[in-house]
């Protein structure tokens, strides 16, 4: 296009870092004159640096381009006005209008016209005496830069960069001075009405697990070691609340059984687990459960799902660790959004004494929903501080109270029904004083036809059949020594998704007792999702074979989600690049440069050239087994991560097996990468492109060319460099040499291949090292996360392995449910799981919400519309998408004498028909 880019690069630098300089002196000057009170004290409001940075950018791009175009041509004054004008108007004469058509067709022309009407200098520098050794001077166009004398004549960009510079200052002296500022602000009032149609909620985004520069995840992993090494097995936070609750005291049996819903004749409760990731996802879970009610079809009829009176969370509650920032920003802010604690509630203030119901009334009268959380292993990372802060020492999570004391609890319901939430902390099971509670309240309190909820935050059924393992002892003898097949319903989460086994007799096998007759995970709460088909062939817990009923999404969907690893790794986890670069330079360091490619340069055929280079690499690959240090001691590490990260499932010859497939696919494809660069370069050598001269080529030309474009007669350049001690040119020298990499890197390959590394200093060696590393990064970042992608695709899906870090990396908040539950008056319990397939990512103010009248001391579950923010599209609220993925009955136990729990009753199972998302 006829533009330099060498050029423009150097003049952005100068115009760039003199702009910066002169707006920090401006800036430190207006300070000044407001510190002694000579300007207004709107001027104390400091600018960010980053508005700084932005300005003087934008205003370097525009000085060069206007140079690329138009150059830095000053005009004598001396020409005469006809002539200066005869180019404005010549597209409005009739008799030239072919010749400015012509001229259009010749766009150099026309840019030339273009570049002396338009942006015209402003004059010499003896119009201002004052500032004429201060310009800078610009060549002549008429002479082409040859004429004799020394011009007086103003540089364009000169006079194009204080235009700039003076309509910053002026706007900044303006708005800070008088309050008013060049762009026209509205009045308060227009103002906050405009704020109030714009107001949009600030959720965080998913958590990115796989930035590799998150500080949250850093502490994560500190967290979790602390936990594991200091408080498993030395300090458990169950034992404290064990010791502060004496459980055999009737009084104290308060803390942790609650009665108040026994007496309840219509009764809905509601399940979720796993929230706290995505302030999307978890405020379109916490918009459906704030509803009143939920109108939906299902075969073709329409149901009306009333809100549940007691909602209960299954763990993990903030993520990735339990902080004040993470529960307050990703748990509390989306549920107080989607229903609001009530105008009285201090958050900063602690629960003295729990529960704290309004007007103080007894608990058993209170009318809203009401709120019992478990906590998970996220939760636990802290050692349960802050769930123990913000769960029992707080009343309100959003609109719903919150009257438990403890990390467990035991509820009683109406029609016989019981709910034990379990607390497993990191042991993945029970202590020894839950276990002690939960058998003298079986013993004292359930009757033989009750029916009981066991909810666990893991899904141990699931997770030692995946890992081959056994855990959860104690919850298994609590199940089948003392509940006898009382146990209806098993619920957890942690894993982000929805699955339901029921129990199937098959005739002719003799199974033993059935001691849980339904298994149910629901962990769509808000996280990142889980995938179903790692997990469709369970099928059997205590001896007894199970059916998978349902998955949401379904196995085909689950595996089809996976092949985005490959697709969207990268774009979903750019911050992985940063480690992954680095990885990759450390496994080719140590074949840096590569001097003899004649081989592979010289061959005529494709196929040859092919076959040379696969042979390099090769050869390269021997060299860092036999030779190499620092590339050697990287593959090592890498291999031992490598193995590492292979789940312990598998046998370790198995997992060794792995972690070198991968290793050697990285390996490789390091080796590839930097062959591919180091022939770049050779290339571009063997045509004179690279390596003409020494380090300082661009500056060197810089001068050259600014003598001639920009004359400097009064000597203001000499001058600079006087008085900055010479520091005026050496760093613009250096800097240019850093933003000419690639003739560095030629420079110093050309030099080591003549005379060997040794031959470099050891900053030599660091500046070749470094430029080599600036291109080989860039170059490589995309091809990492490829890789790993396509690691974690083939093992999740041919495999089994990684569902976990295969389905985190793709940080996915659609698909999202909950479990809501309807005690019928004949005892029955109906259950419905409703999901949403899409969570929108834009939020709106709900007119409706904004629009209802609002009386201060009203609590919020009374209000139509109790949630504050709606999807921006309608039809993608998830209000009108939500829709039911599972529905079936589990009838009460039936009182019989001759048989205490221990009969085959077969539960009515109801499915949906959507097809697509439910397995049958």
């Amino acid at each position: 296009m006829g533009v330099d880019l060498r050029m423009n690069l150097s003049l952005f630098l100068t115009i760039y870092l003199s702009s910066i300089l002169f707006l920090l002196v401006f800036h430190i000057m207006f300070y000044g004159l407001w510190y002694i009170g000579l300007v207004s004290r709107v001027a104390g409001k400091r600018p960010q640096i980053l508005t700084i940075l932005q300005n003087c950018a934008v205003l370097s791009v525009a000085c060069c381009v206007f140079y690329s175009h138009c150059g830095n041509r000053a005009f004598l004054k001396e020409r005469p006005l006809d002539r200066k004008n005869s180019n404005w108007f010549n597209f409005w004469k009739k008799e030239d209008r072919n010749t400015w058509l012509a001229k259009f067709l010749r766009m150099n022309e026309l840019k030339d016209q273009v570049c002396s009407s338009w942006f015209a200098p402003v004059g010499s520098a003896s119009d201002y005496p004052l500032l004429s050794k201060w310009v800078i001077y610009g060549e002549i166009a008429s002479c082409n830069g040859s004429c004799p004398g020394s011009s007086d004549e103003i540089s364009p960009i000169y006079s194009l960069w204080a235009t700039f510079i003076g309509l910053y200052i002026a706007n900044y002296v303006v708005e800070r001075s008088t309050g008013w500022a060049l762009t026209h602000p509205l009045s308060v009032k227009e103002y906050e009405k405009m704020k109030k149609k714009q107001m949009k909620p600030d959720f965080l985004d998913m958590v990115p697990w796989y930035s590799g520069t998150s500080a949250d995840l850093f502490k994560t992993v500190f967290d979790l070691i602390v936990s594991v090494t200091v408080f498993v097995g030395r300090f458990d936070m169950r034992m404290m609340q064990a010791a502060m609750s004496k459980v055999d005291d009737d009084h104290h049996k308060g803390d942790i059984l609650y009665d108040h819903f026994n007496e309840k004749d219509d009764f809905w409760f509601d399940f979720m687990a796993d929230t706290g990731d995505g302030g999307n996802s978890s405020y379109a879970v916490a918009r459906l459960l704030a509803q009143p009610h939920l109108r939906m079809v299902k075969d073709d009829s329409v149901v009306r799902l009333k809100r549940g009176d007691l909602l209960i969370i299954g763990g993990d509650l903030a993520y990735p660790n339990p902080s004040t920032f993470t529960y307050e920003r990703r748990l509390f802010i989306p549920f107080e959004y989607a229903l609001q604690p009530p105008p009285w509630y201090k958050a900063e203030q602690i629960a003295v004494n729990k529960p704290e119901v309004p007007d103080g009334a007894e608990l058993k009268n209170y009318k809203g929903p009401q709120c019992f959380v478990i906590p998970g292993n996220h939760d636990w990372f802290d050692g349960l501080q802050t769930f123990m802060r913000y769960i029992c020492h707080r009343s309100w999570l959003g609109g719903w109270l919150m009257p438990q004391k403890k990390s467990y609890f035991a509820l009683e319901l109406p029609k016989r029904w019981w709910v034990f939430g379990l607390d497993l902390a990191l042991h993945g099971d029970i202590d020894v004083y839950q276990f002690k509670f939960f058998c003298q309240l079986i013993n004292e309190k359930v009757q033989e036809d009750d029916s009981v909820i066991i909810i666990t935050h893991e899904p141990n059924w699931l997770t030692d059949w995946y890992w081959n393992d056994v855990t959860g002892k104690n919850i298994s003898h609590l199940i089948c020594d003392y509940l006898k097949g009382r146990c209806k319903l098993r619920m957890a989460g942690d894993l982000h998704h929805y699955m339901r086994h029921s129990h199937t007799h098959t005739p002719g096998n003799s199974e033993g007792p059935i001691h849980v007759h339904h298994l149910l995970v629901n962990g769509c709460g808000g996280a990142f999702l889980h995938p179903t088909h790692v997990f469709s062939k369970f099928q059997k817990l205590y001896g007894v074979n199970y059916e998978c009923k349902s998955a949401y999404p379904s196995f085909e969907d689950s595996s089809r989600i996976a092949l985005g690893n490959i697709l969207k790794f990268r774009k979903k986890n750019w911050q992985f690049d940063f480690i992954g670069g680095i990885i990759y330079f450390i496994l080719v360091f140590s074949v840096f440069p590569q001097c003899k490619l004649n081989h592979i340069l010289q061959e005529d055929t494709f196929s040859g050239h092919v076959k040379n280079f696969l042979a390099t690499v090769w050869n390269e690959f021997i060299y860092i087994l036999e030779h190499s240090y620092v590339s050697l001691a990287g593959a090592i590490v890498l291999l031992v991560a490598a193995y590492s990260f292979v789940p312990s499932k598998l046998s370790r010859k198995k997992r060794a097996m792995v972690g070198i497939l991968h290793v050697s696919a990285h390996l490789a494809s390091a080796l590839i990468l930097m062959l591919l660069l180091e022939i770049g370069v050779e290339t571009c050598i063997r045509h004179n492109l690279l390596a003409t001269s020494g380090y300082h080529t661009l500056y060197q030309w810089y001068r050259s060319v600014e003598s001639e474009h920009f004359p400097d007669p009064t000597g203001l350049r000499a001058r600079i460099e006087q008085w900055t001690f010479g520091l005026y040119p050496a760093c613009i020298k250096y800097l240019m040499s850093a933003f000419d990499v690639p003739e560095v890197m030629a420079v110093s390959r050309s030099n080591i291949c003549k005379n060997g590394l040794e031959s470099l200093s050891r900053g030599g060696a660091v500046i070749y090292y470094g430029s080599v590393f600036l291109y080989f990064w860039v170059f490589s970042t995309p091809v990492v996360s490829m890789v790993f992608g396509s690691y974690l695709y083939i093992c999740i899906n041919w495999l089994g392995l990684h569902f976990d870090e295969a389905f985190s990396s793709l940080r996915i908040a659609n698909y999202k449910s909950f479990t809501r539950f309807h005690l019928r008056a004949n005892g029955d319990l109906e259950v419905y799981t409703l999901a949403v397939d899409k969570v929108p990512k834009d939020w709106k103010l709900d007119p409706d919400w904004d629009g209802e009248t609002k009386n201060p001391q009203q609590l919020s579950h009374l209000r139509k519309h109790p949630s504050k923010w709606r999807a921006a599209t309608s039809n993608q609220d998830p209000i009108h998408t939500v829709k039911i993925v599972d529905h079936f009955i589990i009838e009460t136990t039936q009182n019989n004498s001759n048989s205490n729990t221990q009969k085959n009753d077969i539960d009515t199972v109801l499915q949906t028909d959507d097809s697509d998302r439910t397995v049958q």
